[in-house]
C-alpha cells in the first residue's frame, strides 16, 4: 500500500459493524466509516459530541456479513445554556444593521460554556468576515452564531461552503430589530446539514426584545 494511503486510512478508517457483537464507540476525537448491513455510516466523535449518520445505501441486495447500527446523536456537553442565546441576541441588536458573530464554546475539563465573540475583519448589512476567537486548550466549538441584521434568518449557499468541513451546530438570528427575531438552527457534520424544523421555544423567549440577559 502507498504510504499516503496508509496514512489516510489510519486517520479515517473503515470498520465492519459486528453482526453478533456490539460495536464499541470511538475512543477520542476523530471520524470513521462504518460498513453496516444496510449501508455506510459516518461516525464522528468530539469531546462534546458523538454522532452516527447514514451516508449511503447499497444499490443491490447482495448479502454482506455485517450487523446493524443506529443513527445516534449524543451531546456529551449537555444543552447550550439559554442565557448565552439571549446574550448573542443582544450583541446582534447592538450591531444592527450590520452582521456580527460569536461562538458558544464548551470547556471539556470544567464543563462550562461561554460566549466568545469572533474577531471581525469586516462587516456590513449583508456580509461578515472574521477570524476564530482565541480558545483555551480545553475549549471546543459547539455553536457557531451569526446575525443577519434586518434580514430573515436562513442558511445561504456561502454558509454551506463555509460549514462543509465543520462539526458544530450553526445558529442564525435575523430580523434583529423585531420584538421576536427569526431564528434558524442546524447541525453540521462533515458535509451533513440537518436544519431543525423547530428551534427550541426557550431560545425564542431568550431572544425577545427587552428581555435582557
Amino acid at each position: 500500500m502507498h504510504p499516503m494511503d496508509s496514512t489516510l486510512q489510519q486517520s479515517f478508517p473503515t470498520v465492519m459493524v459486528p453482526r453478533f457483537g456490539d460495536l464499541a464507540p470511538m475512543e477520542g476525537a476523530g471520524e470513521r466509516l462504518l460498513a453496516a448491513e444496510d449501508g455506510m455510516f459516518l461516525e464522528v466523535s468530539r469531546p462534546w459530541l458523538r454522532l452516527v449518520r447514514q451516508i449511503g445505501k447499497y444499490h443491490v441486495k447482495t448479502a454482506v456479513p455485517y450487523g446493524l447500527v443506529a443513527e445516534t446523536t449524543y451531546l456529551r456537553c449537555g444543552k447550550v445554556p439559554v442565557h448565552l442565546i439571549g446574550a448573542f441576541a443582544e450583541m446582534a441588536r447592538a450591531t444592527m444593521p450590520n452582521e456580527t458573530g460569536a461562538w458558544v464554546v464548551w470547556n471539556a475539563v470544567t464543563r462550562d460554556f461561554r460566549l466568545a465573540p469572533v474577531i471581525i475583519r469586516s462587516q456590513g448589512r449583508g456580509h461578515l468576515d472574521y477570524s476564530r476567537p482565541e480558545l483555551s486548550a480545553d475549549e471546543v466549538l459547539v455553536l457557531d452564531c451569526h446575525s443577519h441584521g434586518a434580514h430573515p434568518a436562513y442558511f445561504s449557499s456561502q454558509d454551506d461552503i463555509d460549514d462543509v468541513h465543520d462539526v458544530k451546530f450553526a445558529f442564525v438570528i435575523g430580523n434583529c430589530g423585531a420584538d421576536v427575531p427569526s431564528l434558524a438552527l442546524r447541525l453540521c457534520a462533515k458535509g451533513i446539514f440537518e436544519e431543525s424544523e423547530r428551534v427550541p421555544s426557550d431560545w425564542y423567549a431568550a431572544t425577545k426584545a427587552g428581555r435582557g440577559v
